[in-house]
């Protein structure tokens, strides 16, 4: 039987699945029923100074749907803990005391200012919590305050915060990243360059969710008014994963552990999170969708996965993928693979031909014979499987490789060597 049990900067926990710092983990209550539920760890709620901030009364998430209303995507204007600060650490005490094997680390904001930062991880040491993480990603309200993504954004401001943690605290300190920005490598750096324990990533992406065209309102609407809020769930998964694995592979950063944030709703989700580079993985939105008990989905098909697959544990999933991430130059340019359609699955539906025809290359049949027929033109046919990805029947349609032979599309041989960009004859710049 696979072994789920994790171990992330020293801090033990009985799976890799932790409830990241959102409304799941703002409350004592909230906390003990995922526990019960069967999550390894949380990340408590951001923690601020006194006093403490206010949120709005009223609307604070907007959502993105698919087409049959799945939750595919939330953008939420709340702010940090509007809770007092003594109120939060009494509780964070409470139930690590009650719930020793279960990681408990504290998210912290507050400004940037060494006497603040040292006031308050002298209190959050008291409650006995296992470590602390850094928000450096809000991307609203307390941006605007000089906190969160104001840090965030700037690697400078990251560095010194992180010396002045790693100065006043024996805990990990994880620093929460945020994806606004242009090059996370950037931020991921200058946290280990101020002597970060492991990063996170990512939080939410600056956004504007929809528009109500009556009220001319951006949503979630406030008294007739709206504002950009943090973007999060299903649909900015693949931003995060790149994100997760520009640091993983990055010279500069590769081993700093990481915990992958960013629409992690299924096993796969996490173990894709794990394959680039994540040691464990953090969930907000599927567990405001779907409840606490999803924990059991996760745990139990990720445990299937790897008996499936002959790991036994998590750690050996852990960077399996980095090494096969690639800059586009170093792709093999000689590589060649043909779509190919299954007609005992196809339905005729035709979305193969209307996209290949109207926005591709002109590279699968309508008719054969005078005879709707959808068939792959191998003359015409560049390999780009947007017909896989559209086509509505799982495996009917699938790219095959070509590998001896000539190309019936470019007429030129075959060749089984591995060749790129840098060295193509077309780059005014190749290596010669």
């Amino acid at each position: 039987m696979a072994d789920l049990s994790s171990e992330f900067l020293g801090i033990k926990s009985p799976n890799p699945f932790w409830l990241a710092s959102a409304p799941p983990t703002d409350k004592e209550y909230n906390v003990v029923r995922a526990f019960e539920a069967g999550w390894g760890g949380v990340v408590w709620k951001t923690l601020g100074e006194d006093p403490h901030v206010v949120n709005v009364n009223g609307p604070r998430y907007g959502a993105m749907y698919s087409n049959d209303r799945t939750l595919i995507g939330l953008n939420n204007i709340e702010l940090i803990t509007d809770r007092p600060l003594q109120v939060n650490l009494d509780e964070i005490t409470r139930v690590k005391r009650e719930w020793p094997d279960r990681a408990v680390v504290v998210s912290l904001m507050v400004p940037c200012e060494e006497q603040s930062w040292k006031s308050i991880l002298k209190k959050v040491e008291d409650t006995g919590a296992d470590g602390v993480e850094l928000n450096f990603g809000c991307p609203h309200g307390m941006s605007e305050r000089g906190m969160g993504a104001a840090v965030g954004q700037v690697p400078e401001y990251i560095q010194m915060v992180a010396e002045w943690c790693k100065q006043n605290t024996q805990l990990p300190v994880i620093v929460k990243l945020t994806p606004n920005i242009t090059d996370i490598r950037a931020p991921a750096r200058a946290a280990m360059a101020g002597g970060a324990d492991a990063v996170s990533l990512i939080n939410t992406i600056n956004s504007i969710i929809s528009v109500n065209l009556d009220t001319m309102s951006p949503e979630p609407s406030i008294d007739g008014w709206g504002s950009h809020g943090g973007y999060c769930g299903p649909a900015v998964k693949p931003i995060a994963l790149n994100m997760v694995a520009e640091i993983a592979r990055d010279p500069q950063t590769a081993g700093m552990p990481i915990s992958g944030i960013g629409g992690v709703t299924t096993w796969r989700d996490a173990a894709e999170f794990m394959a680039l580079g994540a040691g464990n993985v953090q969930v907000c939105t599927a567990a405001m969708t779907y409840g606490f008990r999803i924990i059991e989905e996760l745990t139990q098909g990720l445990s299937d996965w790897m008996d499936e697959q002959g790991y036994r544990h998590t750690s050996d999933i852990v960077g399996k993928a980095t090494p096969n991430v690639k800059d586009w130059q170093n792709l093999n340019l000689n590589y060649i693979s043909k779509a190919v359609i299954d007609q005992d699955l196809c339905i005729q539906c035709g979305r193969c031909h209307v996209v290949c025809e109207d926005t591709s290359h002109q590279a699968i049949t309508s008719m054969v014979e005078g005879k709707r027929h959808f068939e792959v033109i191998d003359e015409e046919c560049v390999g780009c499987n947007l017909c896989v990805s559209v086509c509505p029947v799982v495996d009917c349609i699938s790219m095959e490789q070509v590998s001896e032979g000539m190309d019936v599309r470019t007429g030129k041989p075959i060749v089984n060597e591995y060749a790129n960009w840098t060295t193509h004859p077309n780059n005014p710049s190749a290596q010669r």
